[in-house]
């Protein structure tokens, strides 16, 4: 035997080509209502996100003098501050 056919690795032939498995068209369905639906969920999440953080700043932009007081803007029922009945 030669050096050559010691170093020399047996390579099997190449598997034929074998059909992709793919999904059944109903289950195809499914899966792309699915992805739908939730690009639509995490869209109005993100708005909602963005809508919030708009308004906050807008309100802080709008803000009176008096908003530095305790409780400026509150709608607390009146309370007596007496004593007494």
């Amino acid at each position: 035997m030669s050096a050559m056919g010691l170093f020399q690795k047996s390579v099997p032939p190449p598997a034929p080509p074998q059909p992709d498995p793919s999904p059944e068209p109903e289950e195809s369905g499914l899966l792309m209502t699915i992805g739908w639906i939730s690009a639509a969920l995490g869209a109005v999440a993100l708005g909602l996100i963005v809508g919030r953080e708009i308004r906050q700043r807008y309100k802080f932009n709008r803000r009176t003098p008096y908003d530095l007081y305790a409780h400026s803007g509150d709608e607390l029922p009146d309370v007596e501050f007496s004593v007494g009945i």
